[in-house]
């Protein structure tokens, strides 16, 4: 479990200060919101992952994958640090798409270790640790990192977040794989192994569900820290809400999450954690309207957001993991995360146009409508036995009766 979140915390620190900080920065520098949303599309190697994931379930082994990717970040980061980047962004944008493709492959590496040495019954708990650590290290990463700039520079910030990822590095170096995590003959491995993976019966219809349940809740999150700038709140504001409350409120969310998904059936925990990070983000579109609040209400939004969000994402892993087949772990998995991350891509676009066409409050209106209807859509179609086999079990049991 430490192992797990020291790996899932080292993503989340480059991820939260490129999807939280640089957009505020972005912002700063007068880019409109379409701008800032095209941005996004710089994840493709999330998106795209899937493709290389039989190689990583196959060829080497993980500790191995993951030790020279954590290596690679880390020395991305102090290079980053030795560049002049007052003057435009450019340079960070190639370090976004740089660090993405790292990213990814360390999460096809770590989410099948995950799927391989967790038990259906301890998956609710070790998600919850495992959004816990991400969304801390997103908050690092978006929070704390985006305070050192504005107290420091560009310069420091990335030295810092070198030091973060070191000791995040750290417990890889105890790791003793069993047996059946290294990875079989790499002559087993084709260019189209993906497809067999997304031809089993049910995978299609999940990734639409799945599609159906984010892409609303991420409309509305993408664009959240422009919107803050748009408040006229500070970088400092920003960060104490993406930071101190924002980490907070997300790690209550990951432990209840998890702590939920090990007590409850899948579904139970998806309806709830959906439909209260749907209402989450109501308080921002009323505070984009201008009704009143001001940053008391954008900072009980900050709260409900990571809260709602983090109990909803621990289900959702839950959920993805139950449909993995072991022996291809990282390859199934890595398979519906890549459609979470093409789902954010598009939600953030939509976002941006709608957003800069008729302003944030219609955006958010709307970005609630469709994380309400994207939840029912999910829980209805796997009511009546939609998606893949292997979830059955799990979706009206209870975890700890389904394990045995």
């Amino acid at each position: 479990m430490i192992l797990l979140s020291a790996l899932y915390l080292a993503q989340g620190l480059p991820y939260g200060f490129f999807t939280q900080a640089l957009p505020v920065l972005m912002r700063d520098a007068g880019h409109s919101l379409t701008v800032i949303s095209l941005s996004s599309w710089l994840f493709i190697p999330w998106a795209l992952k899937f493709i290389w994931a039989p190689y990583v379930d196959r060829v080497g082994n993980r500790k191995h994958w993951l030790l020279w990717l954590q290596l690679a970040t880390l020395i991305g980061a102090v290079l980053l640090a030795g560049l002049d980047l007052s003057q435009t962004l450019w340079p960070l944008f190639f370090a976004l798409l740089a660090f993405n493709f790292l990213a990814a492959t360390q999460d096809i590496a770590t989410d099948g270790l995950a799927v391989i040495l967790l038990g259906s019954r301890e998956r609710g708990l070790a998600n919850g640790i495992q959004v816990g650590a991400y969304r801390i290290g997103m908050v690092l990463g978006g929070g704390l990192l985006l305070w050192v700039y504005a107290q420091r520079g560009f310069a420091t910030m990335f030295l810092a977040m070198a030091l973060l990822l070191a000791i995040c590095t750290l417990p890889l170096l105890g790791l003793r794989l069993p047996p059946k995590t290294v990875a079989a003959s790499p002559h087993r491995v084709h260019p189209g192994s993906w497809w067999s993976r997304l031809r089993r019966p049910g995978i299609p219809t999940l990734i639409g569900l799945l599609l159906a349940y984010k892409f609303g809740d991420s409309m509305g999150a993408s664009l959240i820290g422009p919107f803050m700038r748009d408040q006229q709140l500070s970088l400092a504001q920003i960060a104490l809400l993406k930071g101190t409350l924002g980490s907070l409120s997300g790690l209550a969310g990951a432990a209840l999450g998890g702590l939920l998904a090990f007590r409850l059936p899948r579904r139970r925990v998806l309806l709830l954690g959906g439909v209260m990070q749907s209402l989450s983000l109501a308080p921002y579109a009323l505070a984009a309207t201008g009704a009143g609040g001001g940053f008391a209400l954008i900072a009980s939004a900050t709260i409900a957001e990571h809260l709602f969000g983090g109990i909803a994402t621990v289900a959702l892993f839950a959920l993805m993991m139950d449909a993995c087949e072991p022996e291809h772990a990282g390859a199934d998995y890595t398979l519906l995360a890549s459609a979470v991350v093409i789902c954010q891509g598009l939600a953030a676009l939509a976002a941006g146009l709608i957003a800069d066409l008729a302003g944030f409050a219609p955006m958010l209106t709307l970005s609630v409508l469709l994380s309400l209807i994207g939840c029912w859509v999910l829980l209805r179609a796997l009511d009546r036995g939609r998606g893949p086999a292997t979830l059955q079990h799990s979706w009206q049991t209870p975890a700890r009766r389904a394990a045995q």
